[in-house]
């Protein structure tokens, strides 16, 4: 795959705020939702101007999937949760980005979405440093 032309994007300020950076991948920025309520990663494609999934063309719509796949068994290698969510709903940020979230029946929210369901429980410094380290070993796998 060609390098994405990224020359122009910008992460939107409100994903820049709800989230702290874990890597970047082949087209995404990979980032950790600041949420310690549920393993969640958010995928942003680095492409300009990219709203919807069919703003990207098809070879970087395979790269995404790939990505979103590897994102997902990072998570279940790393979490064992009992249902991995991922969605790309866009109606409060609309730059496109893919939620991939680890949910177990325990959780805050089960049995419904996490959107809304329980105040965010921001990660502490530790907790932060911890997570991103598990995320990358994972992810190398």
């Amino acid at each position: 795959m060609r390098p994405p032309r990224d020359l122009g994007w910008r992460l939107d300020p409100r994903l820049a705020d709800d989230t702290h950076p874990v890597t970047n991948l082949e087209l995404s920025e990979l980032r950790l939702m600041d949420d310690a309520n549920h393993p969640w990663l958010i995928l942003v494609p680095r492409i300009e101007h990219a709203v919807e999934w069919i703003d990207l063309d098809a070879e970087q719509q395979a790269a995404l999937t790939r990505e979103i796949d590897r994102c997902s068994r990072a998570l279940r290698t790393a979490f064992q949760p009992h249902k991995l969510n991922v969605a790309a709903l866009g109606n409060q940020v609309e730059q496109l980005h893919i939620h991939v979230i680890a949910r177990y029946r325990e959780d805050i929210a089960w049995p419904r979405p996490v959107w809304g369901s329980a105040t965010a429980l921001r990660y502490k410094p530790e907790l932060l440093i911890r997570r991103i380290e598990l995320l990358h070993a994972a992810l190398a796998d």
